[in-house]
C-alpha cells in the first residue's frame, strides 16, 4: 500500500519541485523554501552532490508529515535507484525509461516515473509498472499532446516536466496533466540566496494549480 499512498500524496500535491542545485547545502535550503511555500512534492535530482544525503536530511525533517513526498530525480540506473530508496526516497524519477530500474522500484513498491516522449516509450513504461509517465522535455510539445496520447492510451497518467511555468501551468492541467514538475522557474532566487523569493514563487505555483 505504500506505493498507492505516495501516488495519492503526489496527485494531491499537483506540483513537484525539481531541486537541481550546484551544492547539497543550496539544494536542502531550496527544498525547505518550497515546502514553506506549500509545495508537497520534492524531487532531489542526483545531479546534486551527495543527493542521497539530502534526501535523508529532508526525510528527517518532513518524514512525519503524511502530506509530503520526498523523491529522487535524474535516476539513470537501478544502482542509483536503490541508493535513493535506501536513503528513504518515496518515489523515483528518470529522464528516460530503464527496465531494470522499473523492476527494482516494483520490488520495493516505490513509484517509478520515467521520462518518455513517444507512445511506444509510454506503453513500455506502463507495461513495466510505471503508474505515472513523465513527459520530458515537455517544452518540445504543446499541452494538446496529452489529449493526443490519451486517445490510444486513455489510462495513462502524465506528468509534464521541462518548460512548465506560471503562464502555461493552467493550460497543462486543463489538458489533463495529473501533476507537473517545475525546475528552474521555481528557484530563481537561490543563486542570490533569496529563499524568501523561492517561497513566494512556490506559493504562486500552488495557488495557480489549486485555482483550476
Amino acid at each position: 500500500m505504500k506505493k498507492v499512498d505516495v501516488l495519492t500524496r503526489l496527485e494531491k500535491a499537483g506540483v513537484v519541485a525539481v531541486v537541481r542545485e550546484a551544492s547539497g547545502e543550496r539544494a536542502f535550503k531550496a527544498a525547505k523554501a518550497v515546502v514553506k511555500g506549500g509545495i508537497k512534492g520534492i524531487e532531489v535530482t542526483f545531479s546534486v552532490p551527495n543527493a542521497d544525503q539530502i534526501i535523508v536530511k529532508l526525510k528527517e525533517q518532513y518524514g512525519s508529515d503524511s502530506t509530503i513526498a520526498i523523491g529522487a530525480g535524474t535516476v539513470l540506473d537501478s544502482v542509483t535507484a536503490r541508493l535513493a530508496i535506501m536513503a528513504g526516497a518515496d518515489f523515483i524519477v528518470s529522464p528516460c525509461f530503464d527496465q531494470t530500474t522499473a523492476e527494482l522500484c516494483n520490488l520495493y513498491q516505490v513509484p517509478y516515473m520515467p521520462g518518455c516522449m513517444t507512445i511506444t516509450e509510454m506503453q513500455q513504461a506502463m507495461k513495466s509498472g510505471a503508474d505515472v509517465v513523465k513527459l520530458f522535455p515537455a517544452n518540445n510539445f504543446s499541452p494538446q499532446v496529452i489529449k493526443a496520447v490519451k486517445a490510444p492510451l486513455p489510462h495513462v497518467n502524465i506528468m509534464p516536466t521541462g518548460g512548465i511555468n506560471l503562464d502555461n501551468l493552467t493550460e497543462w492541467k486543463q489538458a489533463g496533466a495529473i501533476m507537473v514538475g517545475i525546475g528552474g522557474n521555481l528557484f530563481k532566487g537561490v543563486a542570490e540566496e533569496d529563499y524568501e523569493l523561492v517561497t513566494k514563487t512556490a506559493k504562486e505555483y500552488v495557488e495557480a494549480w489549486q485555482g483550476n
